[in-house]
């Protein structure tokens, strides 16, 4: 897609460090996490390295994409401006120095300082979840988009201090005193955690930024299956997570039934979509098909697991083999394919959108390297593709090896490209981005007679 989008308000512009810098941070976090499984492909890490990476790609890829994402984008949504820039920026300064202790004390085996960590990141959450919330209240009335995103919202607020609770308990035990154990909790924090603060949040803006990117609407068929999945997704992810964190097994076989309809119901609507669209090829379009096949494969593989035994720990992400699939398959390629489109539309607004009428200005889809786009692909698709299909089908370790240097290869062409559309069209580069402080003047808690930065759609 090579348009500007219409209806830009470029008096009241997007504060561009500051979802930037969460983008920035994200994609170190994201060079670090797949160079560290490239590495444990072929040696072994100290202490406990595995729940280490796990929680850096999580945590300080997804979820602080995530963060940096509903702060740019739910004003130019909703219509409303942001509750407070302040806060936006200490969010991201608490989770990114809780996540680097979480993550320094499990390599190093330092487990009493787990709950220190854990609680800079809880407060850094909750900072983001208020901060988002306060913003996304004033938003009326809620649209499809607006009601995932206050669910993911909960989530992340109840996940939080799930996830301190665990923390503690490794240095501590404070499961003897309570009705429930470790693993029950460890359950439902982690179903909380993957399938409402993450993939409620990818269900939500995938279905904007889908109609975005194919210029598509959906029709009566595709309304009634987004009415199904709206249904069955947020009961079914709610009764889930009781049903583990309650050891019902019962509940939880209906919660994931009902969680996984409503997710193929709108994996069909998002593959109309893409396959109704009136527009050439893009870096999100190519990348939001294979998020369509990773999530149906992925459905299809966790149904019958899910139907046996939806308690047991094997069956967590699902198929015990189909993790990949979900983390690179779903997170990995939304979250890069929608940052194509965000990072440019950002620093275009910031460095173009004043000059659109009086002199030439490149499109969006100019900013970045398209050689570099077509290579991260290709080679991210087939790295990423090994690793995900490696237990499936039994591929040998030094195909796995080689999966992973190419999956490390192909975000390494993708973080390249991200920054150096920010180095050669941000005002002041990457170094400004991260060292650039907010002026007082910037700060916004309450105002809301200010416009938005696009315009709203007629709906509102």
């Amino acid at each position: 897609m090579n348009q500007i989008p219409g209806g830009l308000r470029t008096d009241q512009q997007p504060p561009m460090a500051i979802p930037l810098r969460h983008f920035v941070l994200a994609l170190g976090f994201l060079v670090v996490g797949v160079g560290a499984g490239t590495v444990m492909a072929l040696t072994s890490l100290p202490g406990l390295s595995g729940l280490a990476r796990l929680h850096v790609l999580l945590v300080g890829w997804i979820a602080m994409t995530i963060m940096g994402a509903m702060t740019q984008f739910v004003p130019v949504w909703s219509g409303v401006t942001i509750h407070s820039r302040r806060l936006a920026v200490a969010q991201l300064w608490l989770v990114t120095g809780g996540l680097l202790g979480f993550a320094a004390a499990l390599l190093a085996g330092a487990l009493a300082w787990l709950p220190v960590a854990g609680a800079l990141m809880l407060l850094g959450v909750w900072t983001f979840v208020y901060n988002i919330g306060r913003t996304l209240a004033r938003a009326r009335p809620s649209d499809f988009t607006e009601r995932h995103f206050a669910l993911a919202l909960a989530c992340f607020a109840l996940v939080a201090p799930l996830g301190v609770l665990l923390a503690t308990d490794f240095a501590t035990p404070v499961f003897d005193s309570l009705p429930v154990g470790r693993l029950e909790v460890h359950l439902a924090h982690a179903t909380v955690a993957l399938f409402g603060a993450l993939l409620a949040t990818v269900v939500g803006a995938l279905f904007q930024l889908g109609k975005m990117f194919t210029q598509a609407e959906p029709d009566r068929y595709d309304e009634r299956l987004l009415a199904l999945e709206q249904l069955c997704f947020p009961t079914g992810l709610v009764l889930l997570a009781f049903g583990r964190g309650l050891t019902l097994e019962a509940l939880a076989r209906i919660g994931a039934v009902a969680l996984l309809v409503g997710l193929a119901a709108f994996a069909v609507v998002v593959g109309r979509l893409l396959a109704g669209a009136t527009v050439e090829r893009s870096p999100m379009i190519d990348r939001y098909w294979v998020v369509v096949g990773s999530l149906l494969a992925w459905i299809a593989l966790a149904a019958p697991t899910w139907w046996a035994d939806p308690l047991a720990y094997g069956s967590l992400f699902g198929h015990p083999d189909g993790r990949g699939i979900l983390l690179y398959g779903v997170f990995g390629f939304v979250v890069i394919g929608s940052l194509y489109h965000i990072v440019p539309f950002i620093v275009w607004i910031e460095r173009y959108s004043d000059r659109l009428g009086f002199e030439k200005v490149p499109m969006i889809d100019d900013l970045y390297d398209d050689r570099l786009e077509r290579a991260d692909f290709w080679t991210t698709l087939v790295g990423f593709g090994g690793l995900a299909a490696g237990p499936l089908v039994g591929l040998p370790p030094a195909v796995l090896a080689a999966s992973s240097a190419l999956a490390t290869v192909g975000v390494a062409l993708f973080v390249a490209n991200v920054l150096l559309t920010i180095h050669r069209h941000g005002p002041d580069g990457i170094g400004g981005v991260l060292s650039s402080a907010l002026e007082s003047g910037e700060e916004s808690a309450g105002v809301e007679s200010s416009g938005p930065d696009v315009d709203v759609s007629p709906e509102r």
